[in-house]
């Protein structure tokens, strides 16, 4: 006869699970299914019910989210005990047990808008935070949000943003990206972190800018249409158009005017296989036109018609773009 102590407990560290992965947006509907034939069972369903419980009673205390990945980690890495045992000296090592897994129940459980948000190579993901706010990541792009009373913090660890801000006089949002720090009340902007510093875009509202670097700190006030990137030596809000910045953000890419050389910079960012262009004058050609994000043939098509060149496939996967023979 199976243990009912460690049934249990198995149930409610697989339905802890559970909790974290359906607060994880997206939600796939195999998910959905696997959850729902889960839950089927009824020892399943009672420790489903004990982690909501604890859920909402812990919904007045704060928390942090570097003690909320340990917490899930240790979760799910985590084992029952594998052998029964009758001593008397279970019944208060349980008693310990118990609040401590309550705690880690309760620490792993914050919405998800307090998490860490990331996208893959070629992916692009839409977030909505607990304010409203509407977060679309671009593709190989990482951030962690931290909303305590009365800030609203995003850290862009790497990759690029599009931030619909959702409006609070009382709270500004706040974009951390390395040494630049971007300040909003209801705003739409974009920001992409740099190797250095960071490229600025506003669409819509006022933001301002900060630049914390080496010496004094450098501050801009962008008006809609202007960019900023932080990382130049004399940087100066420049007129630009938003459309064209934001385009990734419906997954186009469009080109006006734009060297080959950084056309490809671009397209690669989304390509797990990229496109290497050979050294020579083809790097300054204008490119003009939109592409699909991840559209790798049709770019290479494109450019390789419009401009005589020859596309030779690699054995790592990548395409190299040369000048014809006799071109």
């Amino acid at each position: 006869m199976s243990d009912p102590q460690i049934a249990r407990s198995v149930a409610d560290r697989e339905a802890t699970d559970w909790h974290v992965r359906l607060g994880e947006r997206p939600v796939s509907a195999e998910t959905l299914a696997a959850f729902k034939a889960w839950r089927a069972t009824p020892a399943n369903a009672e420790a489903y019910h004990r982690v909501e419980t604890v859920w909402r009673s812990m919904g007045t205390l704060s928390g942090d989210q570097d003690i909320q990945d340990i917490t899930r980690e240790t979760l799910r890495t985590s084992r029952p005990a594998p052998r029964r045992t009758r001593s008397r000296a279970l019944v208060p090592a349980l008693a310990v047990l118990v609040p401590v897994v309550v705690a880690a129940v309760a620490l792993s459980l914050w919405l998800p808008a307090r998490g860490v948000h990331e996208t893959e190579v070629g992916e692009l993901r839409i977030v909505r935070l607990e304010d409203g706010t509407q977060v679309r990541l671009d593709t190989d792009t990482r951030l962690k949000v931290r909303f305590e009373g009365d800030q609203r913090r995003v850290f862009l660890e790497q990759g690029q943003a599009l931030f619909e801000v959702a409006h609070d006089a009382a709270r500004p949002f706040r974009v951390v990206a390395g040494e630049t720090e971007v300040t909003a009340l209801g705003t739409v902007f974009d920001v992409r972190r740099e190797t250095s510093g960071a490229r600025v875009t506003l669409v819509q509202g006022a933001v301002a800018v900060t630049e914390t670097g080496v010496g004094d700190a450098r501050r801009w006030r962008l008006a809609p249409g202007q960019q900023v990137e932080t990382a130049r030596a004399n940087a100066a809000p420049r007129a630009v158009d938003p459309e064209v910045a934001t385009s990734w953000s419906e997954g186009r890419l469009i080109f006006r005017g734009a060297p080959l050389s950084d056309a490809i910079a671009e397209v690669n960012r989304y390509l797990p296989e990229k496109i290497v262009l050979a050294p020579g004058p083809d790097a300054d050609v204008s490119v003009n036109g939109v592409f699909e994000t991840g559209d790798r043939e049709a770019f290479v098509s494109a450019v390789t018609d419009l401009f005589g060149l020859t596309a030779e496939a690699r054995a790592d996967g990548s395409v190299r773009l040369s000048r014809s023979a006799g071109g």
